[in-house]
């Protein structure tokens, strides 16, 4: 298993890593869908679900192939028959295959792909720049990737005749969508079926909660000096879970302006938990000349959440949803 400390490193690194890729995908208009320790295989959101059991809805027939489907990029890419060695670009595609249950023919992921606990025996082929190489000998009949931060390694994979499916979700319901259209392709659907279910359960379960509370004024900040505005689905995870998102007149991910924040003056100050021993991103707040005047810093309503199924769009998002909801609205949402 791996250590404590090569997590934590492994965070920090990525933080400063994903502070470069937001510039360069604010600059394109891209989204990122950024990429917990370990747990146990093929499992779904860890966050329990409501009192009321999980009704499963009907699955469709068995896959019939061979299948076409549609990408994010407006490719459309052709299976002949059900996928069995299959790699994994981002930490939120690796959590997907292996929660729909077909984590027994993932044969290479990326180097943040730390849960479940089975990812961190399976062979690595990049971090943020995909090794080509690597990837190619894994013989891979099926590459899941995200068509904003894999753009360069799609094209030279496609190149080689690879298929790959990749996948842009900006909502919570997208990341439904892409989860059911990869149990569609793997013929995972009972799997899949089962993590969605689950999903929608969380989000109506917090709806439903947080529906005639008061929109509390939430400052997110996702990464030291960055945040999120709208059209993007942390923004929309924030709304869902009864707050409002002060950034929101901006586009995207940005670097923050620390006078404007002043300004809207948030009763809430969120930010993800990096594994770092004292949080970078609380240290730049309380660091920023007037933000002492910020009710949420003067009424210490700062809260540190769990990062990765914040910000990766896989099934753990349920997690992320629901953990957001129980800070914003702690006497609605249990």
């Amino acid at each position: 298993m791996m250590k404590a400390n090569r997590l934590t490193t492994m965070k920090t690194v990525m933080s400063m890593l994903l502070i470069m890729m937001m510039v360069f995908l604010a600059a394109c208009g891209g989204n990122s869908a950024k990429e917990g320790a370990g747990s146990q295989p093929e499992q779904t959101a860890t966050i329990a679900p409501s009192a009321e059991p999980t009704k499963v809805a009907e699955v469709a027939a068995e896959t019939t192939y061979p299948l076409t489907v549609k990408d994010a990029t407006g490719t459309d890419v052709t299976f002949e028959k059900a996928p069995t060695a299959i790699v994994t670009l981002v930490a939120s595609e690796t959590e997907t295959i292996f929660a729909i249950g077909a984590g027994a023919n993932v044969v290479g992921v990326d180097e943040w792909s730390n849960y479940p606990e089975a990812a961190l025996s399976v062979s690595k082929v990049g971090d943020m720049v995909t090794n080509i190489e690597a990837v190619t000998a894994l013989n891979p009949d099926l590459i899941l990737a995200s068509s904003s931060m894999n753009a360069d390694a799609i094209a030279k994979l496609r190149e080689l005749k690879l298929n790959v499916f990749a996948t842009d979700p900006k909502t919570y319901d997208d990341v439904i969508t892409k989860i059911e259209e990869i149990g569609k392709i793997v013929n995972m659907q009972a799997g899949a079926n089962k993590v969605t279910t689950h999903m929608k359960e969380v989000k109506a379960k917090v709806t439903e909660s947080v529906k005639d509370a008061e929109k509390k004024k939430v400052y997110l900040e996702f990464s030291p000096g960055w945040t999120v505005g709208s059209g993007e689905f942390l923004d929309e995870l924030l709304t869902l879970a009864g707050g409002q998102n002060i950034a929101a007149a901006g586009k995207g991910w940005f670097e923050v302006n620390a006078e404007e924040i002043i300004t809207q003056n948030p009763q809430l100050i969120i930010y993800p938990d990096m594994g770092e021993e004292k949080s970078s991103i609380l240290a730049g707040i309380e660091s920023r000349p007037g933000w002492e005047a910020i009710d949420a810093v003067k009424n210490k309503q700062m809260f540190q959440v769990t990062q990765d199924p914040l910000v990766r769009v896989g099934p753990r998002l349920a997690d992320g949803l629901l953990e957001m909801a129980k800070v914003i609205h702690p006497e609605l949402v249990k």
